[in-house]
């Protein structure tokens, strides 16, 4: 097995892509909205991916955190509300916003496991600023630490209630920056002492199952590297300083904050302390260059990746009761 996660180019395995991934064994795979058309088809993807495999635990991953971040959407599957819907209810009714989250979780791994995803990217837990880029502050759970992380736990846990493994993102933290790290690197110039506050949800969090790295620069820890590509960050911070030992992936590889081929940032991240790379874009080349260019899996990541696959069951869940105790809870928001 190699530590990489890769996507796949349409809504079915092309015959380049079977036999590439059968030689290679990825550790998993992540599903884009060019590789979801109905829930019939995204099911028997996913059962393609298991067969190929050989694994039914396989980590099958997508991002859908509600509002703009989603995948499956309209008129196929509804749309989900993104994270300042819960934030604004937080400020009036902390317990219905943190039931409304959880209700909301649950609803969301019932959807993705009836399809047969096992693992979606969130809760985020980026502590938002003033001047937070509007990438991050259009999904985040809201400026204070504990909030991010009360609204965090109960995504994680409703996930989890459903049979799918939460994500948390995007360690140590994406508010501070300024600028879309799809597009430019974004360097925090923040001392130590104030990026603890970034850090709080993150350590309050640290059991999750899984985790990913910011594509950020932080002068405090290391001027020179982003923190996917640093090991000071990884082992001192991530580590260390927030005591997180679940499976820690990269963000998307080919966001414009890194610099290098595929291959190098991928080898890069490795070297860094991650134990999987996620590579998103299904380009052949680059998957070819990937692969040749990183080692086997190490032990220490295949336990994490084992732990984190195992940390959830069957699932189970009511979707339309669930979606109706999140719409009643939501609507005390509206309230004066």
């Amino acid at each position: 097995m190699i530590p990489v996660i890769f996507g796949l180019s349409g809504p079915v395995l092309t015959p380049d892509e079977r036999a590439f991934f059968a030689s290679v064994e990825p550790a998993g795979y992540i599903l884009f909205k060019r590789n979801i058309v109905d829930r019939a088809q995204v099911l028997a993807l996913t059962d393609d991916l298991r067969a190929l495999a050989g694994r039914d635990d396989l980590a099958i991953l997508i991002d859908q955190e509600g509002g703009r971040v989603a995948r499956m959407g309209p008129p196929e599957w509804p749309a989900f509300p993104a994270g300042p819907v819960f934030a604004k209810l937080y400020e009036k009714a902390p317990m219905s916003a943190i039931q409304a989250m959880r209700a909301n979780g649950q609803a969301l791994g019932v959807m993705l496991r009836e399809v047969g995803i096992t693992v979606d990217c969130a809760p985020l837990l980026d502590v938002a600023q003033a001047d937070t880029t509007e990438a991050i502050a259009c999904r985040a759970y809201g400026t204070e630490p504990m909030q991010v992380a009360a609204l965090g736990r109960a995504m994680l846990e409703g996930l989890a209630a459903a049979g799918v493994v939460g994500v948390v993102k995007h360690m140590p933290g994406h508010g501070r920056a300024l600028v879309d790290s799809h597009h430019l690197l974004p360097t925090v110039t923040a001392d130590e002492a104030a990026l603890e506050v970034d850090l709080e949800p993150f350590i309050t969090l640290s059991g999750a199952p899984m985790g990913m790295t910011s594509h950020i620069v932080f002068e405090a820890w290391d001027a020179e590297r982003p923190a996917t590509l640093s090991p000071t960050v990884i082992e001192r911070i991530i580590r260390r300083r927030i005591g997180f030992d679940g499976l820690l992936m990269t963000d998307d590889i080919d966001m414009k904050a890194l610099s290098g081929t595929a291959g190098e940032k991928a080898a890069g991240a490795l070297a860094a302390g991650c134990d999987l790379v996620l590579d998103c874009w299904a380009r052949m080349d680059e998957m070819v260059e990937i692969a040749g260019r990183v080692p086997p899996i190490t032990e220490a990541a295949r336990a994490r990746l084992d732990r984190a696959m195992v940390s959830v069951g069957a699932g189970a869940g009511d979707f339309a009761e669930l979606i109706a105790r999140r719409d009643a809870l939501l609507a005390l928001a509206a309230l004066e």
